[in-house]
């Protein structure tokens, strides 16, 4: 029995030079027991033949929406429904480019933009393509949406250049599957309660006292953690953003009716993640109608908002409790001695002052420090990226 034993693993290949690589993938995940089904693009059928990886794979091949298949369901969007994972590999310029604009042209991309199952992607290309701000975007576009990224490697490529953009070999990309698998299964049993996006104050009907947290950042967290297994609670203030899958979501508008949320569900979780921008304070009268405008300044006398996270570091038992500190400045200062105050096993501190990171964008940088006075900075990254690293932090924790 190999380690994906009982796996259904849809591989997709473009047409790209790498795409001969895609052969060895196929055959090192049938031997780790994998069941793979194949999809080529037309421009992939130039560099490999679609008789080599039915061979390979010991399943047909689709090579377009509109064939005659025989191996599953005649809906072309049955192999998204099939797969418990979708890697792609090699993956184009052009491929992520149409997948993070969610372009459904082909039978690859239609089934990208079908499943509901994890998608994996290894890019491979010329290093100025690779580099290009519009591929960057594109990937970036991709990994807020939950797609994992294998990074290329560095070396000669086969347009005769050296550079970034050579795609990893083999083994690397099954090890990348392999541990997708893993980290699926490592929060299993375990109960997640996440805080996300900012909480609001009312001054009256129309208006109210707010910050710029978008909450992309605790709905990463919470989306991942499912996607590990974990049952996750997610409380959330105000937000467009859509409800994780897979994640039990309690929406809300201010910081008291967020604190009775997490109060309720304290007990029974084994992690608690606030992410959420609380209110610190709150007006102490709240008008029943619209203030209207006159020519005297408006003066609001604004009242402690409760603690949160404070008064979880005081009832913890045996939860772990995270906290996140977004700082303009003293970061480090500001962040160890909240992580001492509100008593957290760690903290997630970043400087929102700095450009990509922060609020209202889909990258971050951070620093995690922890109650053995360790720190670890992570340069610019997504936020997908950055929630499984704080989730690994969580799971290292426990001793998974």
């Amino acid at each position: 029995m190999g380690e994906l034993s009982g796996k259904k693993i849809v591989v997709g290949v473009t047409g790209g030079i790498a795409a001969y690589k895609a052969v060895e993938v196929v055959s090192r995940l049938r031997k780790a027991g994998a069941e793979v089904h194949v999809i080529m693009t037309r421009e992939a059928a130039q560099f490999v033949t679609e008789l080599t990886f039915r061979e390979i794979s010991g399943q047909p091949v689709a090579l377009d929406m509109w064939s005659k298949v025989t191996h599953f369901q005649v809906e072309h969007v049955a192999l998204a429904t099939l797969a418990d994972l979708i890697l792609v590999v090699p993956a184009t310029a052009n491929l992520l480019a149409k997948a993070a604009s969610g372009i459904a042209d082909d039978m690859l991309t239609t089934t990208l933009l079908a499943t509901k199952a994890p998608i994996y992607m290894a890019p491979s290309m010329n290093t100025v393509m690779y580099e290009n701000p519009a591929t960057q975007k594109n990937i970036a576009t991709l990994r807020s949406r939950g797609v994992h990224i294998l990074e290329p490697d560095e070396g000669h490529l086969a347009c005769g250049t050296s550079g970034k953009g050579r795609l990893p070999e083999p083994a690397s990309i099954v090890s990348f599957v392999q541990d997708g698998f893993h980290k699926r299964k490592e929060m299993a049993g375990r109960k997640l309660l996440v805080t996300a996006g900012g909480t609001i104050e009312p001054l009256d009907p129309v208006r109210f006292i707010g910050n710029r947290s978008t909450g992309r950042m605790g709905y990463a967290i919470a989306e991942e953690a499912a996607c590990r297994g974990a049952e996750v609670v997610l409380i959330s203030g105000p937000t467009s953003l859509p409800d994780p899958c897979g994640v039990r979501v309690v929406r809300l508008e201010t910081a008291r009716e967020m604190r009775d949320a997490v109060l309720q569900s304290f007990s029974s979780v084994d992690a608690v993640i606030k992410a959420a921008a609380v209110a610190d304070y709150r007006p102490v009268e709240v008008s029943p109608h619209k203030i209207k405008k006159s020519d005297d300044d408006l003066v609001l006398h604004l009242v402690r908002n409760p603690d949160i996270l404070y008064e979880l570091g005081q009832k913890k038992k045996h939860q772990i409790l995270v906290g996140f500190a977004a700082e303009t400045c003293r970061v480090e200062e500001y962040a160890r001695s909240k992580l001492e105050r509100k008593n957290l096993d760690f903290i997630v501190a970043n400087d929102v002052s700095e450009p990509d990171a922060g609020f209202a964008v889909e990258t971050n940088r951070i620093r995690i420090f922890d109650r053995n006075g360790h720190a670890t900075a992570y340069p610019l990254k997504s936020k997908r990226e950055l929630a499984g690293i704080i989730l690994d932090h969580v799971a290292s924790i426990w001793g998974n």
